[in-house]
């Protein structure tokens, strides 16, 4: 079973950039791809980002996009997104996950906090 593990979370204010890293412990990590999600207060997990661990290819909410970048080091097994010109409705806890082939996402990791004060 994979461990992950997010840090880099925090508070800052709207425009502030932030920086997530999901570091993979355990078994030999090789997922078929790499997630995160978010989850504001009150509101249901969502997608945000995802990058095929082989290929680098990815994918983006439409909320996030040009503003967020995901990216891996596969030597390290962490994924990483980069969150520029934060905004409030960005708030929420985020997750990372591995994904199978099968499309689906198989393992957490236990979140982060991310304020963006106005």
């Amino acid at each position: 079973q994979v461990q992950l593990v997010e840090s880099g979370g925090g508070l800052v204010q709207a425009g502030d950039s932030l920086r997530l890293s999901c570091a993979a412990s355990g078994r030999t990590f090789n997922p078929y791809g790499m997630g995160w999600f978010r989850q504001a207060p009150g509101k249901e997990r969502e997608f945000v980002a995802r990058i095929r661990w082989n290929t680098g290819s990815t994918l983006y909410a439409d909320s996030v996009k040009g503003r967020f970048t995901i990216s891996r080091d596969n030597a390290k097994s962490t994924v990483y997104l980069q969150m520029n010109n934060l905004k409030p409705e960005d708030t929420a806890v985020y997750y990372c996950a591995s994904q199978r082939i099968t499309l689906d996402y198989d393992s957490w990791g236990q979140g982060t906090q991310v304020t963006v004060s106005s």
